[in-house]
């Protein structure tokens, strides 16, 4: 019985949040012409609906660790990855507009691509050589204008309770243009498992770690102190995963 509730309720939130992201996307176009800022705060609301959708439907509940650490500078986020969720829940939720490091190929997606080609996010071809020198000048423009970068530094969602490899590019950024590095953990996978039509109710942790300066350090000891944060973090927010 409880399995089948939980099926109706990922069904009801799938359908809503497939009409909802139809709606938004036809909307963003005439969020076209406002000013970038309005823009954002606008596009994002959808971001909004689905973060209250998945509570109201599907219990999956959230509370945020250490807001006080986001530092009034510019920012790189290099968060852990374990559900579509946080790449959701971050985008209207940190102090500055966020900017995605994406395939360029995700914009051509009809809908979900309109809305994210509107956001000053960061697209690149992966098959050219010079990708990182895309990230880097793109990444320099960015952070001048205000805005921060997110990265997952795993590169995939991650299953519950596992590790990926920890790729450097996030750091070697944050040393091109001498932006600190903001370290968030999140449990999401635990509510929202990659690759799962269903949704669990639960709370998710969001843990955001005090920034990490790139002063003195190369990327691979910047990123070590990074994956020893986010790792030590995730034993703390998931006990019951990590303890078995």
């Amino acid at each position: 019985m409880l399995q089948f509730s939980l099926f109706v309720r990922s069904v009801l939130f799938f359908v809503i949040m497939t009409i909802a992201t139809v709606i938004w996307a036809i909307a963003c176009l005439f969020f076209a012409p406002f000013p970038y800022a309005r823009r954002y705060y606008l596009t994002s609301r959808w971001n909004v609906f689905i973060i209250w959708l998945a509570k109201v439907l599907c219990g999956i509940r959230y509370q945020i660790k250490g807001a006080e650490n986001f530092p009034d500078a510019p920012a790189i986020v290099l968060s852990k990855h374990q559900s579509a969720w946080e790449t959701i829940f971050l985008l209207p939720m940190t102090p500055r507009p966020l900017v995605f490091v994406f395939k360029k190929s995700l914009t051509y997606i009809p809908f979900f691509g309109w809305g994210i080609a509107l956001l000053r996010m960061i697209p690149i071809d992966r098959k050219g050589r010079d990708a990182f020198a895309q990230v880097v000048t793109q990444g320099r423009r960015r952070l001048a204008d205000g805005q921060w970068i997110i990265m997952f530094p795993e590169g995939t969602r991650i299953p519950v309770g596992q590790k990926g490899k920890y790729k450097h590019g996030g750091t070697r950024l944050a040393i091109e243009t001498n932006a600190v590095v903001v370290p968030i953990a999140v449990n999401a996978g635990e509510c929202w498992p990659k690759n799962s039509f269903i949704k669990k109710p639960g709370m998710i942790t969001v843990s955001i770690g005090k920034p990490i300066s790139p002063e003195g350090l190369n990327s691979a000891e910047m990123m070590e102190k990074v994956e020893n944060w986010i790792e030590s973090e995730m034993r703390v927010i998931s006990p019951h995963v990590y303890s078995k």
